[in-house]
């Protein structure tokens, strides 16, 4: 064969020198540098030492049980007072909303109240032009009048033809006519006295008052227009009654038999807080409707706040917190212990350093803390955050919640916003 060349003979001794450190890093031994140091084929091989050992624990089977342990951050669950309530979104409504219209067709003389200002009840709003009205009154007062002078006479002629009757000297027809003379008379005194009557009644509605006290809108009308009467007329002005005032809302269907528990035992009791503002009113449900609307399987129901400073505004939106009762010994976790698996809800606790998982059925959650039904019983070490990481019987390290600002210790790992 003919003789290699150089360049062949360089690449050869190329490959030969990174098989020779291939195989020195695979056994572990340290690879001399420059490999020049050590002669080219006088490299004295060394046995490689065995692996150690892979020593068995409780976290896992085979190669698991080398898995550092889980940084976990743990709470306890706690018994305490929890109180069972609904949360929902109502309208503010008012008790009484009355569309004040004319009861007569007249001129607007005089608007005596200020636009959105309040009213009392009884208080003047509109004069109108009431004149004809006054001089009709007067008319009949004076037909009245007449009629008594008219029956002044009759009763006069009456005892006279009495008098004339004891002595003979007047025939019975003549009596007769006289006391109906007088009895007509009486008839005509009392049907212009009721027409009298009658015309002050129409004259009062030549004043509108107010029919409830509340919060006045803006007039429909001003002075010199003319007030008509009739469904379709034009509203003079709508009053709201503000104080005491209705929310309403509505709850799913299931909540009834609780709601009316609490009411017949006088622990319900609601929070309202208008959107926007961070007052809150309290008040007690006064109205549960009679029927349960079949298309959204809700219920509407009432509640009455008093509201002397106004604090719900008819048609607002605000946020209602109902309150039915308070247990006093319910079983808390935090919410974000609770875990959703295949089976259900389920923690993470901690015993032993050992992380176990448990099946719990949630009952409710209020604020930050979700109410056991059963699976706990108070005083377990929960989980709340690095259940990601965690499996059955896995080891943790507990990291209190007022270190959350630190780092975990090195080889350790924590797994943030884990908890559903």
């Amino acid at each position: 064969m003919a003789r290699l060349s150089f360049g062949r003979l360089a690449l050869f001794s190329a490959a030969g020198i990174l098989a020779v450190g291939a195989a020195l890093h695979y056994t572990g031994r340290p690879i001399p540098w420059p490999l020049d140091q050590v002669p080219f084929g006088k490299l004295v091989p060394t046995q490689a030492k065995p692996p150690a050992p892979v020593a068995a624990t409780p976290g896992g089977r085979g190669g698991a049980g080398n898995r550092p342990p889980v940084t976990v951050v743990t709470a306890k669950a706690e018994r305490r007072a929890m109180p069972v309530r609904l949360d929902a979104i109502g309208t503010v409504q008012a008790i009484s909303s009355v569309n004040v219209r004319s009861r007569v067709d007249t001129q607007i003389t005089e608007v005596a109240f200020k636009d959105g200002g309040y009213v009392k009840k009884g208080d003047v709003l509109f004069r109108l032009d009431s004149r004809l009205a006054e001089a009709l009154i007067k008319q009949s007062e004076a037909s009245v009048a007449k009629d008594r002078a008219s029956l002044a006479s009759a009763e006069t002629d009456l005892r006279r033809a009495e008098e004339l009757a004891k002595r003979d000297f007047a025939t019975d027809q003549r009596l007769d006519t006289a006391r109906t003379q007088v009895a007509t008379l009486k008839a005509a005194i009392r049907g212009g006295e009721a027409a009298v009557e009658a015309l002050k009644v129409q004259l009062s509605y030549y004043t509108i008052l107010a029919p409830v006290s509340g919060r006045i809108g803006v007039a429909g009308l001003k002075e010199g227009n003319i007030a008509k009467t009739g469904d379709n007329s034009t509203v003079l002005v709508t009053i709201n009654q503000t104080d005491p005032i209705y929310v309403a809302f509505a709850v799913a269907q299931r909540h009834l038999p609780d709601i009316r528990a609490a009411m017949a035992a006088g622990t319900a009791v609601v929070q309202a807080t208008q959107q926007g503002g961070a007052k809150s009113a309290e008040g007690t449900i006064a109205v549960v409707d009679n029927l349960v609307d079949a298309t959204t399987g809700t219920i509407q129901i009432r509640a009455s706040f008093e509201n002397a400073d106004e604090t719900l505004w008819p048609g607002a939106l605000c946020q209602v917190r109902v309150t039915l009762r308070v247990d006093p010994e319910a079983v808390t976790v935090p919410r974000e212990a609770i875990q959703t698996g295949q089976n259900g809800s389920f923690v993470f606790i901690v015993e032993d350093g050992l992380a176990r998982a448990r099946t719990v059925v949630v009952d409710r959650t209020v604020d930050d803390r979700v109410v056991i039904a059963s699976g706990l019983s108070g005083g377990e070490t929960v989980v709340v955050d690095g259940q990601l990481l965690l499996t059955e019987g896995a080891r943790t390290i507990e990291r209190n919640r007022d270190r959350g600002g630190q780092s975990p210790p090195p080889n350790q790992t924590s797994q943030r916003g884990s908890a559903g």
